[in-house]
């Protein structure tokens, strides 16, 4: 199985908007280090038969072309927040490749908000062409495995304290962003996982996002052998936090790939 880490920025990326001469507010981050640079957080997922994207963030159209996505077999959402769905549009391009509409899994609180924003992409497929995305909603409830591109996907619930989230689980590797308090249940579905990749937005408590002790903690408790910190902020220097972090957890950076037995 592989992972690509599609972008490892949190929802306003890195930089962000504004700076001194308005060519963006790179906080604590050295511009100089292009792994500094971070686009909105997304993976995809291959093995199966195919390819998972986990969700549609506004700069996935980017991310998939610098990082050599041929296509996409099926979607996950892991919630309805902006920077995990405005990309949506460009899902058509997606149908186009695949030949078909795509199946989009997610909780139902998170496809009826999508759908509410984005309703022309839950209508039927009207062929020959996509002139629109066109998704076929499958509702899953925290706690189910689903299939999905040939993969067997555990789901599990997370509190982002303003929305519950979707963590998943595919053999070895497990993905959690946008989290700040993990429950009994998702820590037992993320137990003796190999491979971790998880939101940590900042070095100091913060009231929607996991900060570095959290992770840290929790990462202690599941016994990740490699955990991979995304969703970072302007705080999150890559080479700084790289020299301070323990064996075994390092920063994302955008375009990375990991190889899962």
């Amino acid at each position: 199985m592989r992972v690509t880490v599609l972008g490892c920025g949190g929802s306003t990326g890195v930089p962000t908007l504004g700076g001194a001469d308005g060519r963006g507010n790179w906080g604590t981050c050295d511009p100089g280090d292009a792994r500094n640079r971070r686009t909105r957080a997304s993976i995809v997922i291959e093995g199966g038969s195919g390819r998972v994207l986990v969700d549609t963030g506004p700069d996935m159209r980017a991310q998939l072309l610098a990082c050599g996505v041929p296509r996409i077999d099926a979607i996950l959402f892991t919630h309805a927040h902006a920077d995990h769905i405005t990309g949506l549009d460009d899902v058509r391009l997606l149908n186009r490749l695949a030949g078909r509409p795509l199946p989009a899994f997610g909780a139902r609180a998170t496809l009826e908000e999508i759908r509410r924003r984005f309703d022309y992409a839950f209508r039927p497929w009207e062929p020959p062409g996509f002139f629109r995305p066109v998704l076929e909603p499958r509702e899953v409830v925290a706690g189910e495995t689903i299939e999905a591109a040939g993969m067997t996907l555990r789901t599990f619930d997370q509190d982002h304290h303003v929305t519950r989230t979707l963590g998943l689980r595919v053999g070895g590797f497990a993905y959690s962003t946008d989290v700040v308090r993990l429950g009994e249940d998702a820590l037992a579905a993320l137990t003796g996982v190999d491979t971790w990749v998880v939101s940590c937005f900042q070095r100091v408590p913060h009231l929607t996002h996991a900060d570095l002790a959290q992770v840290l903690a929790w990462r202690a408790r599941i016994g990740a052998r490699r955990t991979v910190l995304t969703h970072m902020g302007i705080d999150m220097d890559y080479a700084s936090l790289a020299a301070e972090l323990p064996d075994g957890v390092e920063p994302a950076v955008d375009g990375m790939v990991l190889d899962i037995e």
